[in-house]
């Protein structure tokens, strides 16, 4: 399912500055405020059941929020007040020439087993209002701007039309008043402070010692191992549990690292011993510093996404069980067993890196570490099937 023109275009958002009419932080891209938008999601969401007993279709919200992030691509270079006057009247139209945009960046979509296209189509169409993960997609979204914008503000305090930017953003936040979240979210107390902390892995460099174009952070690179496991998972024919866990464990799997930063592979293969110790420290500053700011009926929940984030397992017995990909796929694709694909997700994880480190080159900006990486990534997964997907395929595409 996965294709080198998709793969690529995921990676165009990594180009794409925002507010690049303001002052602003050198970071603020079309990536990671997708990436940031789509952990709001996952927070209204859980608050939503929680508190309303919405009974939430977490695929659709994934699918949504793919679907939103692929038209962003396209139309970014629209100031957001002219856009939404588009939208609000020339909104099918804009939808139509979006997805003409799509299938021609990326050939083959409709030749799928899922036709794609449609499904952003149908998705499109529907209303807000009578969608409820649509209008937590929504919702997200002008919460991740608000958090920008917060930024924005004290940078360009002054500027002509900066109010009117402030008062526009806090209106659209008061028409998702009726979502439990956004409600938890105005008071500005632990979960908002989880949100804030979490955005700051938008201002962590991958690859910071070596000069890269594009430039990602590990905020981005979430985002973009999440989508890629989400299409894995398609192609796996993931029961909707599996899929969820899948997508979900990849937005997380570098969540430790906003509170030890990204420490480099080297360096945690440099002496025998050390990777099991920063394991240990990631795992103790979890407990301590991000579990508190949620609630406590999530973190069973965010301890599987994060606690040996890279191994498959399945929940039986309510005791966590590690298995192989093939044992999930072969025997244990139900929701009742929650799977979890960690091997795909790690390959998902190496495959982003790669592609990174393919993209600077390909721009003529390399260095010895970029292109050592891409040398050993590709060695090792250049014949690589994991969980019955042929990443050695993929990682052929980008082959320098």
């Amino acid at each position: 399912m996965l294709r080198k023109e998709l793969l690529e275009l995921l990676f165009e958002a990594a180009s794409i500055q925002r507010w690049n009419d303001h002052i602003r932080p050198e970071h603020f891209t079309e990536l990671d405020k997708q990436a940031h938008k789509m952990v709001y999601a996952f927070v209204l969401g859980k608050i939503e059941e929680a508190d309303h007993g919405s009974d939430l279709d977490w695929q659709r919200l994934i699918e949504g929020g793919l679907f939103e992030f692929l038209h962003r691509i396209v139309l970014t270079d629209i100031k957001p007040p002219v856009y939404y006057k588009l939208m609000a009247e020339k909104g099918e139209q804009l939808n139509s020439w979006v997805l003409e945009k799509v299938e021609h960046k990326v050939p083959g979509l409709r030749d799928m087993e899922l036709d794609i296209l449609q499904m952003m189509d149908e998705y499109f169409r529907m209303s807000g209002r009578d969608n409820i993960e649509k209008r937590i997609l929504q919702a997200a979204h002008y919460l991740a701007t608000n958090w920008e914008f917060k930024i924005i503000y004290r940078l360009n305090e002054g500027l002509y039309g900066l109010e009117e930017t402030k008062a526009a953003i806090a209106n659209q936040i008061e028409e998702h008043y009726d979502l439990a979240g956004v409600q938890k979210l105005a008071l500005g107390k632990k979960t908002s402070n989880f949100l804030d902390l979490v955005g700051q892995l938008r201002f962590q460099q991958r690859w910071a010692q070596a000069p890269r174009v594009p430039k990602t952070s590990v905020m981005g690179h979430m985002l973009i191992v999440a989508m890629m496991s989400y299409f894995c998972s398609l192609e796996l024919k993931a029961c909707p549990k599996r899929l969820y866990n899948n997508y979900f464990a990849a937005l997380f799997h570098d969540l430790p690292e906003v509170l030890t930063r990204d420490i480099v592979s080297p360096v945690k293969k440099s002496v025998a011993g050390i990777e099991e110790i920063i394991k240990e420290i990631e795992h103790r500053q979890l407990e301590e510093r991000i579990f508190p700011l949620l609630p406590v009926e999530w973190h069973d929940e965010l301890k599987y996404f994060t606690e040996d984030e890279f191994a498959c397992k399945i929940i039986e017995n309510n005791r966590v069980k590690h298995v192989s990909s093939a044992e999930i796929s072969n025997n244990y694709n139900y929701d009742q067993y929650s799977p979890l694909d960690g091997e795909m997700i790690k390959a998902c994880d190496q495959l982003a890196a790669y592609i990174e480190t393919f993209l600077s080159i390909s721009h003529g900006i390399k260095s010895s570490h970029l292109e050592e990486g891409n040398r050993q990534l590709y060695a090792l997964y250049s014949n690589q099937v994991v969980a019955g997907i042929d990443f050695g395929r993929l990682f052929s595409y980008f082959k320098i």
